[in-house]
C-alpha cells in the first residue's frame, strides 16, 4: 500500500510540474524589445502620427530613417506625415512613398498612401495603378483606396499605417 501511495504521489508531483513548466513557457512577463537600429524613434512617430501630431511624427521618422535608411515602414509613414502637413509637402512626401515601395514592394501601406496622394495631387492614372497594385496586396485597403479615388477626398483614419515595433 505504502508503494502504491508514494507511486501516485510520485506521478502527481511530476504531472504538476510539467503542468506548470508548460504554462510558463507559454506566457512571458514582457515581449520581446525589438532593438533594431531606429526603432525606437520610429515607434515614437507611431505615437505622434496617431495623434495628429505630424511634425513631430515626422522628426521621429527622419531619426529613425538617420539610424536605419531602409527601413521601408519609416519611409511609408514619414511620407504619410509630411503629406498631412499640406500641398508643400506633397513631392517630399511621395518620394519616400516610392523610397519605401523601392525597399518592400509587398508594403500594402505604401501602395494605399502613395495612391491617395496621387489622387491628392490630379493624377488619378497613377492613383489607379497603385490600387491595381494593392488588390493582390491587401484587399481592404484596395476598397478603402478605392473609394477615396471615387470621393476625391482622403480617406478619414489611418487605414494605410505601416506597423509598429
Amino acid at each position: 500500500m505504502t508503494s502504491v501511495m508514494i507511486r501516485g504521489t510520485t506521478i502527481a508531483v511530476a504531472l504538476s510540474f510539467f503542468a506548470t513548466g508548460a504554462l510558463a513557457a507559454g506566457s512571458s512577463s514582457a515581449p520581446a524589445r525589438d532593438t533594431r537600429p531606429g526603432v525606437s524613434q520610429y515607434n515614437s512617430g507611431v505615437k505622434y502620427m496617431k495623434t495628429g501630431k505630424f511634425e513631430k511624427a515626422q522628426a521621429k521618422f527622419e531619426a529613425a530613417l538617420d539610424r536605419n535608411p531602409d527601413m521601408a515602414e519609416a519611409h511609408n509613414n514619414l511620407g504619410y506625415s509630411l503629406r498631412k502637413q499640406g500641398p508643400a509637402k506633397y513631392d517630399e512626401a511621395l518620394s519616400h512613398y516610392d523610397r519605401a515601395i523601392e525597399l518592400d514592394a509587398n508594403l500594402a501601406e505604401a501602395y494605399m498612401y502613395r495612391g491617395v496622394l496621387h489622387m491628392l495631387m490630379g493624377n488619378e492614372a497613377k492613383a489607379l495603378q497603385d490600387h491595381r497594385a494593392l488588390t493582390k496586396l491587401d484587399r481592404k485597403l484596395a476598397d478603402a483606396l478605392q473609394a477615396a479615388i471615387a470621393s476625391g477626398e482622403e480617406p478619414d483614419g489611418l487605414e494605410g499605417l505601416a506597423r509598429s515595433w
